[in-house]
């Protein structure tokens, strides 16, 4: 049975927290899979970068230059899709891993967050 919207939030919410509060953990607990996937997902980055060269000596050589172009616009975004394979980042930012979902909106929640724990630690004034 799938998870309702509040369940998956409420789990996104929990796997963030795990992640700020021990990034080792969360790291070893993400296990071989999920750096499987980001290892396939460079090497087809590099296939298709390689495509992308091809395409664009192509457009070179034979003067169309709209296939040229082309060629570097597959080379800029497999590059930018293996670049962030390599770095452990999700593929894009509306995938559902709980990492991807970091906006403005959470990085202010979390200053806020810190601005509260330090209040509180210097409550003792």
């Amino acid at each position: 049975m799938p998870l309702s919207e509040e369940e998956l939030r409420m789990l996104e919410q929990m796997e963030r927290a795990l992640v700020e509060e021990d990034p080792k953990l969360a790291s070893a607990l993400r296990g071989t899979a999920f750096r499987r996937a980001q290892q396939r997902r460079a090497a087809a980055a590099g296939v298709v970068f390689a495509g992308g060269i091809a395409l664009l000596m192509t457009g070179v050589v034979s003067g169309l230059w709209a296939v040229g172009i082309i060629g570097f616009v597959v080379m800029l975004a497999s590059a930018t899709v293996g670049l962030n394979a390599l770095r452990g980042r999700p593929l894009l930012a509306a995938s559902g891993h709980p990492e991807s979902r970091r906006s403005s909106a959470s990085f202010m929640d979390r200053v806020e967050e810190r601005w509260r724990r330090r209040r509180q630690d210097n409550t003792g004034w």
